[in-house]
Order: C-alpha cells, then sequence, then structure tokens
C-alpha cells in the first residue's frame, strides 16, 4: 500500500510517502524477484470463482490519488508492465467536485483517466476521505454512493473494487460498502492478504518513507511481517477499544439508548 510518491512531499504525507528513487528501486525488487502485479479486482475474482492466479502474485496499491502516482511511478509501472490499482477520493482530486481538504497535490481528471487506459485499476476511497466508522448512516451512505457515481460519471464504468480510509471499518460500514455495488474491499492490517479474510476485509502492508529496501524485500516475500508492524498492531488494537467506545457513545445520544 502506497499513498505520495514524491522527492518533498507534504508535512501531512510525508511519513506515509516514498521517493520516486525508492519506488523504482522497490518495483525492481519485484521483478526480481518474478512476483506477478494484478489487479483488487482481479485477484478478488480469482478467488471468489476459484479460477488460477499468476504465479507468485502481489497487489500494487495506491490511496488518496496524489499527483505523484502519474507523475512518478506511471513510467516506472509502465517500463516493467506491472498493474496496480489506484483508490481516489473523488472530492480530493482537483477538478469539477474538488470539495477541499486534500493534503497535497492530488490528479486532475484527465490523470486518472491516462492511469485507467494504462491498466491501473481505479477503485473507490469515498468522496471526502472520513473515518467511516465515525460518521451516520447518512453520510456513510452518501460517501460510498457519491464517490462511485462521479467515477462512473468520468471514467464510463463504475468501480468494483474499494479502500477504507485510514483502514478503518466495522461491520455497518462493511455491509454499506457491499450494498453500495462495490464487490471487494481492502482494509490495511499490515497483513498478506488470505482469501480467508473475506472481499471485503482484504489486508495489506503499508510501504513508508521508513521502509528500507531490504526491509522491502523481506515484505514482498512474506518475511518478518509480524515483527515489523508489531507496534503498530499493538496501537492498533488499543485504538480499536477506543473506537468502539466512541461509536458506542454516539449510538446512545442518537437513540437514546
Amino acid at each position: 500500500m502506497y499513498h505520495a510518491v514524491d522527492r518533498r512531499p507534504a508535512p501531512a504525507t510525508h511519513r506515509l510517502s516514498v521517493t520516486p528513487e525508492a519506488f523504482a528501486e522497490q518495483m525492481a525488487v519485484v521483478a526480481d524477484r518474478g512476483l506477478t502485479p494484478l489487479t483488487t479486482a482481479e485477484l478478488a475474482t480469482a478467488w471468489r470463482t476459484g479460477g488460477p492466479l499468476p504465479a507468485r502474485p502481489v497487489l500494487i496499491t495506491f490511496d488518496d490519488g496524489y499527483e505523484g502516482v502519474h507523475r512518478h511511478a506511471l513510467p516506472v509501472l509502465t517500463k516493467h508492465g506491472f498493474s496496480s490499482t489506484l483508490f481516489v477520493s473523488t472530492g480530493w482530486l482537483r477538478g469539477a467536485y474538488d470539495e477541499g481538504g486534500a493534503l497535497d497535490t492530488m490528479l486532475d481528471w484527465e490523470q486518472v483517466r491516462e492511469l485507467t487506459e494504462s491498466g491501473t485499476e481505479i477503485g473507490g476511497h469515498t468522496h471526502t476521505h472520513p473515518q467511516l466508522d465515525q460518521v451516520d448512516d447518512r453520510r456513510l451512505w452518501y460517501e460510498t454512493l457519491r464517490c462511485r457515481e462521479i467515477l462512473r460519471e468520468e471514467l464510463g464504468r463504475a468501480p468494483v473494487s474499494f479502500a477504507y480510509p485510514y483502514g478503518y471499518s466495522d461491520r455497518r460500514v462493511r455491509r454499506t460498502v457491499r450494498a453500495a455495488g462495490y464487490a471487494q474491499a481492502l482494509a490495511v492490517g499490515n497483513a498478506t492478504a488470505r482469501r480467508s479474510q473475506g472481499p471485503y476485509a482484504l489486508e495489506r502492508v503499508t510501504v513508508r518513507r521508513s521502509t528500507g529496501i531490504e526491509e522491502f524485500e523481506r515484505l514482498v516475500e512474506g518475511r518478518a511481517i509480524g515483527r515489523t508492524f508489531a507496534a503498530d498492531r499493538v496501537l492498533t488494537k488499543g485504538y480499536a477499544v477506543v473506537r468502539r467506545a466512541r461509536g458506542a457513545l454516539r449510538a446512545v445520544g442518537r437513540y437514546g439508548l
């Protein structure tokens, strides 16, 4: 899972960004290891139907829709003939639907179309990038449906894959994403995706500014992932308790439970 690909990203995206040089080196590792990138839709379809997968499949995904994906990542992906999936927050992209709030320079719609033409799958990432498990039902429906409608209008087809902003979801969110028409969705989890996770909770591994090439090699080989992200998992479990408590308090306030 990538975010911004930039030499000088905005402070808000710096930790989850990679330099163009690091991205190129990492994709060379993917090629050298004989991994076969495919789109999220291709992986989910194969698992759903029992169809064949290529040797050593891997997903290369980008969240949010930062301009560097087109400027820096696309040429590298094209060089290797790699597929990828880009999950965009439609209200952050530059153009008619821009509602502000973006953390860095975003793609415009012409760039998104060029990515589509290159073979990149475009997935939904909500309209304005909220924490979906913290919004009410009306906002949840708006964020998932508005994103899908805009992508259909701009690209001529509705997205079938979705990624949860910040990786946060719960049963209500996953149920809504499915009802909105998405066939599969990605979380974070910092673990390899497995069929047993189900199509609406597939996990990914985060690539960050601090990810060195040796660590990246271990990650793509599926080695030491648990140890690498041990601290992250402790924080995630603790924060999950806090988030559930917040949700319960909102329910009390809303329904007088």
